[in-house]
């Protein structure tokens, strides 16, 4: 190959090489930005695929393939087939290896008829991969042409624990180049798109699960999270989330971005649009007690007693919510204020208490965790790129059909100046003043014990997950509001609330503007062109509390559906 402009150009063919050409459909143009109905009206599935894949609970799925009422080919083929529609729609997919998936799945059947039982916790389930997590004998690019040809010669953990939990794993999907932005576009598979609006982005860096677990492609996704990255694109798309802490679930033998960077670890979670299928994929994961295969994992049970709320005191009291309506630095357009309103409408109604969070020590929270990303002046970033000769990509924004919306520089710039490489002391400084804020944080979130009234502190925190709904691609600035749980360690989930309504989501009289950021953002809404969009929000927990972020989802989303109910 001459260029790296050669080797992506084979890649990306040989992955339309890879689509069963009985698969294929019209795709409709550029124009026609919702394509969510595509799936059921193209003709492709059979009515029997049609509610296979419609079937959002996971549980529902698990039930019916235990029972065999339904086989895991069916499931699969099912899946498989809306998931090429998906990528038809959106470029929501890198790897496709349907004779591998499926013979799998024949696996999984046979087991079940040969033993009458199951192999596992999520026997004959198909779940997508992120671009991260290695398939024995296959790529995985993580969206770097320099990592074409690159073939795993084991699983990651991840993968070995589905396996022993019966799951099938079937497509992986794509990211973009450093995995370092909240958007989905990289030189070897291109442009992730959103398929409430092709024109919006998915969110990233897990944008390619978010785009297709939205198009019911896939019944369950794992992203990664770092920054936002499981949290943005399910907010984006409608889903369901959980942001595990550092090293609650394994991650050894996944690749990654800035490998050796540890005192802001990457996690994994599920995404999915059953907050069912959150609990069933933590649960089934950490009962293989994953600390047997990954040395860094946490050696912890899955806690009922935490399940229960036994921190909060139990499932029959009343918790105390705090709202975070703005955590300072970027405020939220209108959509995500109506969501908070709606929420805490809906959590007191259900008889629960809901205070204002107080904001503490924000910008330096923000400060040192991008100060800790930036330490190495993009080097890890440049060595991948070197491989083949690859720019680095400087913007998510496409070449044609732009938002005129952009940032002339990025928040981070403007708070901590030029960036330049850290000196491994330096570096040092930044984990303790880190290690300070977070003390500082834990204290500031105890004394909150003197406003409940329940004799315990806050409960949970709820936030936005993001600024803003889905944006025009190239837009999706600011990642504070999710970054923040990474820096601090906070477990957090994200939950679908509303969607975007032009007639109730007018724009609000100018503010007085905190950064250009918070400007921008601000002159970025557009009641019209946000229209329809998912909006989410997040729950933040403790650190490790992964059982009761759950838990306390669980209470708010079944607030919020007795309050549509009434």
């Amino acid at each position: 190959m001459s260029s790296w402009r050669d080797l992506c150009a084979a890649r990306k063919q040989r992955q339309l090489d890879s689509i069963p050409k009985q698969w294929i459909i019209h795709v409709p143009p550029d124009e026609q930005r919702n394509v969510l109905d595509i799936p059921r009206n193209c003709g492709l599935l059979t009515p029997r695929e049609l509610e296979i894949t419609e079937t959002d609970n996971v549980q529902t799925l698990l039930h019916r393939l235990r029972t065999a009422e339904w086989s895991s080919v069916e499931v699969t083929t099912a899946f498989y087939k809306r998931a090429i529609i998906a990528h038809q729609l959106t470029n929501c997919l890198t790897e496709i290896f349907v004779e591998r998936a499926l013979k799998r799945a024949q696996e999984v059947d046979d087991y079940l008829k040969t033993h009458g039982k199951v192999i596992g916790p999520l026997h004959g389930l198909p779940i997508s991969l992120k671009d991260q997590f290695c398939l024995q004998g296959m790529e995985t690019i993580m969206g770097y042409a320099g990592w074409i040809g690159r073939i795993a010669d084991s699983d990651s953990v991840l993968v070995e624990i589905l396996y022993e939990c019966g799951a099938v794993p079937f497509v992986r999907t794509n990211v973009p180049q450093t995995l370092q932005w909240g958007e989905t576009y990289n030189h070897v598979f291109g442009r992730t798109t959103n398929p409430y609006n092709r024109y919006m982005t998915p969110g990233g860096s897990s944008g390619g699960e978010g785009a297709l677990v939205a198009m019911r492609g896939s019944p369950l996704g794992v992203g990664t999270d770092i920054g936002g990255s499981l949290r943005i694109p399910s907010t984006f798309c409608g889903l369901y989330t959980l942001r595990p802490s550092y090293e609650r679930l394994p991650y050894c033998n996944a690749v990654n971005s800035q490998e050796g960077q540890e005192s802001i670890s990457s996690v994994l979670g599920p995404m999915t649009n059953s907050l069912e299928g959150v609990k069933a994929f933590t649960k089934a994961v950490i009962d293989a007690r994953p600390w047997r295969k990954d040395p860094l994992c946490v050696r912890k049970e899955w806690n009922e007693r935490e399940y229960q709320l036994g921190d909060h005191g139990g499932r029959d009291a009343k918790l105390c919510f705090a709202v975070m309506w703005d955590n300072g630095v970027i405020k939220p357009h209108p959509p995500l204020k109506r969501a908070l309103e709606m929420t805490k409408k809906a959590l007191e109604a259900a008889g629960h208490r809901v205070i204002d969070w107080e904001n503490h020590r924000n910008i330096e929270i923000y400060k040192i965790g991008v100060s800790i990303f930036n330490a190495d002046d993009g080097t890890d970033y440049l060595a991948d790129c070197a491989l083949s000769g690859e720019p680095l990509i400087q913007t998510m924004s496409p070449d044609t059909d732009a938002h005129e919306y952009a940032l002339d520089q990025p928040l981070a710039r403007s708070i901590l100046g030029e960036r330049r490489h850290l000196s491994a002391y330096e570096l040092w400084q930044l984990h303790k003043e880190k290690r300070a804020l977070r003390k500082s944080h834990l204290d500031h979130w105890e004394a909150t014990v003197s406003r409940t009234g329940t004799g315990r502190p806050v409960d949970a925190i709820i936030s936005p997950a993001v600024a803003y709904a889905a944006c025009p691609h190239g837009c999706n600035s600011d990642d504070f509001y999710t970054s923040f749980c990474n820096y601090l360690d906070y477990a957090a989930s994200v939950f679908p609330v509303t969607h975007v309504d032009k007639a109730l989501d007018r724009p609000m009289p100018p503010h007085e503007f905190r950064n250009h950021e918070d400007e921008a953002v601000y002159k970025l809404y557009d009641p019209e062109l946000f229209h329809g969009l998912p909006v989410g929000l997040q729950l933040i927990g403790r650190t490790l509390e992964e059982e009761g972020v759950i838990a306390m989802t669980e209470v708010v989303v079944e607030a919020l559906k007795a309050a549509t109910q009434t």
